[in-house]
């Protein structure tokens, strides 16, 4: 049976880990509470082993409905974002009369692809969402929506690539004032961001456990008490008929515990990470052409930026061989090095969204991953030119 290494674990010594919005490393209280429950039963049995697993189940609900400003019944547990957001959309899309989904071109590919597979596949009409250059929706060029036609709106909470926030507030007044669901995707937001779905007027909103230091493979979608979704799966019934399969109890319990540390430690983490951020920031300023692309209002931890001339795949290694952890925005499909679609909405021209690399700073962040990045940013970027474009 191969075992884990501890740099599967956690951050190690050696390197500096700058890609906080692909994953954050494990909380310790998550940790805990995961192992705690790893021998949990079935919850959904009728014995008592199985009561006690239904417990912490249903406890750990309550925790994350508290933390996020739900009702316990209006969380459903799912295995992460991806599937929360395909929960959603599809769920959304098939329960009402209308075919348009308003949708922004800066979205995750699981709400793009999550749209044009209806589009491709059951008669989906997308309206774009314009994006200003500073990558938020614009509201001054938004869609009309009638809820006769238009079936959903989905806007993201905060950017995952340039950590743009995005008015979300004033989106679900479209939408409300229209009639029409809205989706809110909160992958990044959560844990990092105050979020209160009540009072965020959306129908249903995506959490991922991983993005905040809980498990991977958990997450959960927000699902108002009035809301109607087509189920994604058949079977047993759980999870309020819309994500039928056995629970996984111990994750949940351990997504509980770290987003109640993550919640818990927002206040002084957005302090400390903006200085981070704005000291990384302004290294990279230094370089001669670059541009950064995160404008505030924006996540506390994540600063995207270009060096035209270098290509995006040389840096990540070059970062990479000095022991530093980044990502590109974009997708890499068959060897081609594909620009960020985030970048391209936001007008962006393609040779400069190629050279855009992002970093993402987090809980474990320290001064010393700043000052590593900042003592061979420089040189790299400089090899990363010489050996130009692909």
């Amino acid at each position: 049976m191969p075992t884990a290494t501890p740099s599967q674990n956690s951050v190690t010594p050696d390197r500096h880990f700058l890609d906080h919005a692909a994953t954050t490393p494990l909380r310790p209280e998550a940790r805990e509470a995961l192992i705690a429950n790893l021998g949990l039963s079935n919850p959904s049995g009728q014995y008592a082993t199985a009561r006690a697993a239904k417990r912490v189940l249903e406890e750990s609900r309550e925790e994350v409905a508290e933390l996020l400003g739900a009702d316990p019944i209006e969380v459903v547990f799912t295995s992460g974002g991806t599937e929360a957001d395909n929960l959603a959309i599809s769920g959304l899309y098939f329960k009402s009369p209308g075919s348009e989904i308003a949708v922004s071109a800066i979205e995750h590919d699981a709400v793009l692809k999550s749209c044009s597979h209806l589009e491709k596949e059951h008669w989906a009409k997308l309206v774009e969402i314009p994006v200003a250059a500073d990558g938020r929706v614009d509201l001054e060029r938004f869609p009309e929506l009638e809820r006769r036609s238009t079936a959903l709106v989905t806007c993201m909470w905060a950017n995952n690539e340039t950590g743009a926030i995005q008015p979300v507030t004033q989106v679900a007044e479209l939408a409300h004032a229209a009639r029409v669901p809205l989706h809110i995707d909160a992958v990044q937001a959560a844990g990092h961001l105050p979020i209160d779905f009540h009072a965020s007027r959306a129908t249903t909103l995506a959490v991922s456990a991983h993005k905040f230091g809980g498990p991977r493979g958990i997450g959960a979608l927000l699902v108002r008490r009035d809301a109607k979704l087509a189920p994604h799966n058949n079977g047993g019934g759980q999870e309020r008929g819309l994500r039928s399969g056995t629970q996984d109890v111990a994750s949940a319990a351990g997504m509980a515990a770290g987003l109640r540390a993550a919640i818990a430690d927002m206040e002084s983490e957005d302090a400390r990470l903006r200085e981070l951020t704005a000291d990384l920031t302004a290294a990279i300023r230094a370089i001669d052409g670059a541009i950064v692309h995160t404008v505030q209002p924006a996540l506390p931890g994540h600063v995207y930026a270009s060096f035209p001339g270098a290509e995006a795949d040389s840096l990540i290694m070059l970062f990479d061989a000095a022991g530093i952890d980044c990502s590109t925005g974009s997708a890499c499909s068959a060897g081609v090095n594909r620009p960020s679609h985030v970048l391209l909405a936001m007008g962006v021209s393609e040779p400069v969204a190629r050279a855009s690399i992002r970093f993402t700073l987090g809980w474990t962040t320290t001064r010393a991953d700043i000052e590593a990045v900042k003592a061979v940013l420089p040189q790299t970027v400089e090899r990363a030119r010489a050996a130009g474009m692909a």
